[in-house]
């Protein structure tokens, strides 16, 4: 029996949303919408990110100072609130980039120990 797409994404570590939407910025503006769907895509649809947890985490990252917004007008000719990534956004990033290879490294150790060493 084929698995539901749903049961084959993954949940985000909590703060990880964080840097993934500083990245998706790193690359320009974009709307809320915009920002869910490329983290969706560049995740080859492996992490779909809920508004529930978007906006929260956007309106987070503001009132951090790490993005400001402004309104513009969308591809879908709507009015929609654009974010973009501060200079404290950027450093921000490269904190978290740090801290995630990091975490990467200390799970990779506990799931793949080296073995022993026999005298």
């Amino acid at each position: 029996m084929a698995k539901h797409p749903d049961e084959e994404r993954l949940e985000l570590l909590q703060g990880t949303l964080d840097m993934l939407i500083l990245r998706t910025l790193q690359w320009g503006p974009q709307h809320g919408h915009g920002i869910g769907r490329a983290i969706r895509a560049q995740s080859d649809d492996l992490l779909k990110v809920e508004t529930g947890s978007l906006y929260p985490a956007l309106h987070r990252l503001v009132k951090r100072g790490w993005l400001k917004w402004e309104w513009d007008v969308s591809e879908a000719n709507q009015r929609a609130k654009y974010y973009r990534l501060t200079a404290a956004g950027k450093a921000q990033l490269s904190r978290e980039r740090d801290r995630w290879s990091q975490l990467v490294d200390a799970i990779g150790r506990v799931m793949n120990p080296a073995p022993a060493n026999k005298e």
